[in-house]
């Protein structure tokens, strides 16, 4: 050991060297970052190599039982464990019957959407109507964990003036209406809904 010989300078990696080696390293990492990790954990496919090697395919399934494992642990927690502090945003605490009555004024081309918040089972009457004209709407709702591609719709339609009725909520999670004014004229919509929800709110 006390004989070996130090390298020369003239031995030494140059600065350009190091540089372009830790920049081949970090290709490198990227490169499998993109097309093994991420299609293979997350189900996220950037370059369609993932699909070929069969991990995209892994991925998904990862995710979707993850989703699945957080929406069955939100279903299962009794209201006694979620704090009162959060009751007026999560549907899963019981709440009393209210009534609402929103206004929404649409121009030409805009759309709105109100959500309110409920828990599995609940029946909200609801009835609205346009004044100077007609929209398009889509009822639906969205669960507490969303899933990739879902949709769960109580009705839709085109060229409407106004619709009542109820919504059984199929899940713990929001519930709403969604509008869009396709014509010229500015349009005015009431809505009116009563029910054991937590909260209504326009979102869009």
């Amino acid at each position: 050991m006390l004989n070996s010989q130090l390298p020369s300078i003239s031995e030494l990696p140059t600065s350009r060297q190091l540089v372009r080696s830790t920049l081949i390293a970090l290709a490198g990492a990227g490169t499998l970052l993109v097309t093994v990790v991420l299609p293979a954990e997350y189900g996220i496919d950037l370059t369609g190599a993932g699909r070929i090697l069969g991990l995209t395919e892994m991925g998904e399934i990862k995710v979707q039982l993850a989703d699945e494992a957080a929406a069955d642990l939100a279903s299962e927690l009794p209201p006694s464990d979620i704090p009162s502090a959060e009751a007026a945003s999560n549907p899963a605490v019981a709440v009393a019957n209210r009534t609402d009555r929103k206004e929404i004024t649409l121009e030409p081309g805009e759309a709105a959407e109100i959500k309110l918040s409920a828990r599995k089972g609940v029946s909200i009457a609801f009835s609205w109507s346009v004044a100077g004209g007609v929209v398009n709407y889509d009822t639906h709702g969205d669960p507490l964990v969303k899933r990739r591609g879902f949709y769960h719709g109580y009705g839709k339609g085109k060229a409407s003036d106004g619709q009542e009725g109820a919504i059984i909520t199929a899940f713990d999670g929001t519930h709403g209406w969604y509008w869009r004014n396709r014509s010229e004229r500015r349009v005015v919509i009431t809505l009116q809904t009563s029910g054991a929800y937590s909260d209504i709110k326009r979102v869009i």
